[in-house]
């Protein structure tokens, strides 16, 4: 074999992979902003019209969704994300639509670590996590 093709195939890559994710979650934000569409500048007469309002609220939920679609259809795990928007009360159901599976594939995917992260003592989950465990439901 090659000795370009021989080195390409056993190089140690596992220091490398750490900076190939970076670059790849920095192009998913990119991409969601480019999705949703980034809010007003603050101080702004928009930023201003939108305080008091749920759209930044909606605004940044889209924009949570998108990355976790992005990150799916990229190969990522996306189980960051999915803790955020555990952490800020969005559905396994929700969760699933965004993965392209059942609510009950998406708890079974990343349930576990989910609580691992939000329930780290066993003690319950935050009040902000929605009570939608598909397993204590059924």
């Amino acid at each position: 074999m090659d000795d370009l093709v021989e080195m390409a195939l056993t190089a140690d890559i596992a220091h490398r992979v750490p900076a190939v994710t970076v670059v790849a979650m920095a192009e998913v934000g990119r991409q969601a902003d480019e999705i949703v569409g980034v809010g007003p500048l603050p101080g702004t007469p928009e930023w201003e019209a939108e305080a008091g309002t749920d759209l930044p609220a909606r605004r940044q939920l889209a924009w949570q969704l998108a990355c976790l679609r992005l990150e799916l259809g990229a190969g990522l795990d996306g189980v960051e994300t999915v803790i955020v928007l555990r952490g800020s009360g969005v559905t396994w159901a929700v969760i699933g639509r965004a993965a392209g599976v059942t609510r009950q594939s998406a708890h079974e995917r990343w349930g576990a670590r989910v609580a691992a992260v939000l329930d780290r003592y066993g003690t319950g989950m935050p009040e902000s996590v929605a009570d939608d465990d598909p397993v204590a439901a059924d």
